[in-house]
């Protein structure tokens, strides 16, 4: 597939998202541009070829259903995305090639850090750490108080910030959250671009916490 036809592709998608209220900023239209951008870098850059329009269509609605991280069938989510995905293909975009369909939906299926789903193929791969990016850098850093915010979590423990004197508890304070999941996500990275990117993350991550534990002292 040429690069416009595969602009053709995203343009129809992005129509389609647009026609639609935005219900949660962490996963609107912008973190699907930003999520399919991260991806197809991490294709080019990789020595295994991926289908970049099955690609395409994983980054814009792998988060088709997303429920509240606190909700009891969050962990269903990313299934329940893939089989909401195939339901739209074959409805508003007919002439989607249904042979890619099995490759997409596993890779909307695994992306989800809590469906716990083993990626398999090089797209379900490069999509799991371009959404995975999201959680990293500012734009990590942004969208965890974001939702931290709706789920009315404190941003950080007012007298301890970095839990240097406490257990760590992200039920209750944001920035905890850095440290029992943010901080450890290069490791789990699948492609070598993947890691590569995050590991630079973090690094601003960290420069962020240390910055902020200091103003929080009054320093």
């Amino acid at each position: 597939m040429n690069l416009e036809q595969l602009n053709d592709w995203e343009q129809r998608f992005v129509a389609w998202w647009q026609q639609r209220p935005v219900e949660d900023g962490a996963h609107d239209l912008a973190h699907f541009r930003r999520v399919w951008h991260a991806a197809k870098y991490i294709a080019e850059q990789e020595t295994e070829q991926a289908d970049l329009l099955t690609l395409l269509a994983a980054a814009y609605f792998h988060d088709l259903v997303s429920l509240p991280k606190n909700h009891p069938d969050r962990s269903q989510s990313s299934w329940l995305s893939a089989e909401q995905t195939e339901a739209l293909l074959k409805s508003e975009f007919p002439d989607f090639p249904m042979e890619r369909m099995a490759g997409l939906k596993h890779a909307i299926h695994a992306h989800s850090f809590s469906a716990n789903i083993n990626p398999t193929t090089i797209e379900a791969k490069i999509l799991q750490d371009a959404d995975r990016m999201e959680a990293l850098g500012a734009i990590g850093i942004a969208r965890t108080f974001y939702v931290s915010g709706q789920m009315s979590r404190a941003m950080f423990h007012s007298e301890d910030p970095l839990g240097e004197n406490r257990e760590l508890n992200d039920t209750e304070y944001a920035l905890d959250h850095f440290q029992l999941k943010l901080l450890k996500l290069p490791e789990l990275f699948k492609t070598s671009t993947g890691r590569q990117m995050a590991e630079e993350k973090v690094k601003f991550v960290k420069e962020f916490m240390m910055r902020l534990d200091s103003e929080a002292r009054g320093v």
